[in-house]
């Protein structure tokens, strides 16, 4: 096969999936036709002509494979597209929840209570059926209660390769330090030159509070649904969250 044969199969294959696909799917599908470098090397150059030329949508590396999705500078506008579905947004409580178990999995449902300091049943069994979280296994200790972890569907959520590249706790610690810079800064003095008195001052800094983010990449237009991505939030706890 040649490469832009090659290239242009994996593109279509692309396309069409409703899900990442891994190499090892690839070369599965084109085992008698190219070889495994060949496959990797068509989908750098799909990933370097889509950002060459400033197309709309990118070749995404999440979940352990790749998939075709839309920029997220568009995400205004493809908002606007009224017959592309919008899945509901996480609330706060469930994005606190999320991110203690992504960061200390495999974990109890009575040890994530302990840090949140209330009961999150309904909370997990949303998750759970978001597929966001799933049962890992159950501690050994008395009782055997059930562990939890992160799946594949979260990694794809939030645009992530691997848990690897979650949010470090030295970087939340970073943008908490800016944050607080920033409510600090004073006011900017009186323009004296402007005779009606008026005067500029900074812009007030964020309230904190974590929401949704337009930024994350939405999967592409030929998928059955779009994400409306929230990025993790920060968990304050007494104890440190590993990095």
């Amino acid at each position: 096969m040649e490469d832009h044969q090659l290239k242009s199969a994996i593109e279509a294959l692309l396309f069409v999936s409703g899900n990442p696909l891994t190499l090892d799917r690839l070369k599965g599908i084109f085992e008698a036709e190219a070889t495994p470098e060949q496959i990797e090397e068509q989908i750098r150059t799909l990933q370097r002509e889509y950002s060459d030329r400033g197309a709309g949508i990118m070749l995404s590396e999440v979940a352990g494979g790749y998939q075709l999705a839309t920029r997220p500078e568009l995400f205004g506008w493809i908002r606007k597209f009224k017959a592309v579905k919008v899945s509901s947004r996480l609330s706060k409580p469930a994005l606190e929840t999320l991110a203690i178990v992504a960061y200390k999995q495999p974990i109890t449902r009575t040890e994530v209570e302990a840090v949140r300091g209330v009961n999150i049943g309904g909370i997990m069994r949303n998750l759970m059926e978001r597929r966001l979280v799933k049962i890992v296994g159950k501690k050994d200790v008395p009782g055997k209660p059930m562990m939890y972890g992160t799946t594949l569907d979260f990694l794809q959520y939030f645009g992530l390769k691997d848990l690897s590249a979650l949010p470090t706790l030295k970087e939340f610690q970073e943008l908490e330090a800016g944050e607080e810079v920033m409510e600090e800064m004073p006011s900017a003095p009186e323009n004296r030159d402007e005779p009606d008195g008026s005067s500029e001052t900074d812009t007030p800094a964020d309230d904190g509070e974590f929401e949704a983010s337009d930024e994350m990449p939405a999967k592409a237009a030929s998928s059955t649904e779009t994400a409306d991505v929230a990025p993790l939030p920060a968990v304050t706890t007494e104890e440190n969250v590993s990095e």
